[in-house]
């Protein structure tokens, strides 16, 4: 299929393997941010391509595994009212909470429903106007264009039982809160194409200046990841720090206008927490005044629950790319799919997940 088995050819997954290995001549450290990515990095063994010098950590870059605890667990108090149907996406169901998880409160009796788009909770509203009915909104630019048009829907068809938890995030404050850690060994990033599609690239670009780090929007094929990586490292060797574009088939320096203009109009940035890294500045996205009525926060009081997490799980550290998952001492053990204790290990994108399932 076109776009798909030529971005998996064997033939130039070794040539870009094979032009990485004649260029790189010191030991160098790339974070990819897309859980995708790190998937396809794990389930087609590009990182036994790489040369022993060249390390790839994984990022942030799954939403689901970087959700807060304390949002989490603001769902779940509404998701336990008898007078709510809470809807979610499938991934969401089992991240725990500080107690348990949404479909812990499904089994309890709670009306909790797994949905493939926000619209679908919409069209719940609808049909059950004597029941309120929230949507777990999360996700990256990605999924922020959906969720803002839902909420514009409802705001015109004039439908009062409908709101969201909004846990959007953003992904060019969550790479600077990386760079200016203190700690960060990440030397060049691969920005998420999927996110770029959406947002353009032009935001990298102070980022990439002021931190002295390439930034290459690359796809999430084995060739797309071979050749950013080549891309990224041929600017570190050059002593160049520049944001390139691997994923030119899909990506415009510009981005998508339309999706980021109804993003602007409902939502406005706020500071956030992410789940094992903290708070980072302007990375999350709320409800704008005009829209506030349908913020579920505010609706059911749950504005300043809080909660702490734990100190066994070093998600943290896996997601600012410090430790890989095998080396928490929870993996594999009491840390595994069906009975997860970090949010990483629950998602399809998470890292842990993915070691678990290609790699351990």
């Amino acid at each position: 299929m076109k776009f798909i088995d030529e971005y998996r050819d064997a033939k130039l997954v070794k040539l870009f393997s094979d032009k990485i290995r004649e260029i790189i001549t010191q030991s160098w450290v790339i974070m990819e941010v897309c859980g995708g990515q790190t998937h396809t990095i794990l389930k087609y063994g590009l990182e036994q391509l790489l040369p022993d010098d060249l390390t790839v950590v994984h990022g942030p870059g799954c939403p689901v595994c970087v959700t807060p605890l304390e949002m989490i667990d603001k769902a779940i108090t509404i998701a336990r009212r008898p007078d709510v149907i809470l809807t979610s996406f499938g991934d969401m169901m089992r991240v725990p909470g500080s107690e348990f998880d949404l479909l812990s409160v499904k089994a309890m009796g709670g009306d909790v429903r797994m949905v493939y788009s926000p619209l679908d909770a919409l069209q719940i509203a609808e049909r059950h106007p004597q029941k309120k009915v929230v949507f777990f909104a999360i996700g990256f630019e990605t999924t922020a264009p959906a969720n803002a048009m839902v909420v514009k829907e409802a705001w015109k068809k004039g439908i009062h039982n409908f709101s969201i938890v909004c846990a959007q995030v953003l992904v060019p404050p969550a790479i600077e809160a990386i760079l200016s850690s203190g700690n960060s060994r990440v030397q060049g990033f691969l920005a998420a194409g999927h996110v770029c599609t959406v947002m353009g690239y032009e935001e990298y670009i102070p980022i990439a200046n002021k931190y002295k780090v390439p930034i290459v929007v690359t796809g999430f094929e084995p060739v797309d990841l071979l050749e950013g990586i080549y891309m990224a490292v041929k600017q570190l060797e050059g002593n160049r720090y520049d944001v390139e574009n691997q994923y030119k088939r899909v990506v415009k320096r510009e981005g998508n206008v339309a999706a980021q203009t109804i993003m602007r109009e409902v939502f406005t940035p706020v500071d956030r927490n992410w789940r094992g890294i903290g708070l980072i500045p302007m990375s999350g996205l709320k409800l704008s005044e005009q829209f506030s009525k349908f913020d579920a926060e505010i609706i059911f009081e749950v504005e300043k629950l809080s909660v702490s997490e734990s100190d066994e799980c070093i998600a943290g550290e896996v997601l600012q790319g410090l430790k890989k998952p095998h080396q928490c001492q929870l993996f594999g053990k009491k840390c595994r799919p069906e009975h997860p204790v970090g949010a990483p290990m629950v998602s399809s994108e998470g890292a842990c997940a993915a070691y678990f399932r290609y790699n351990r």
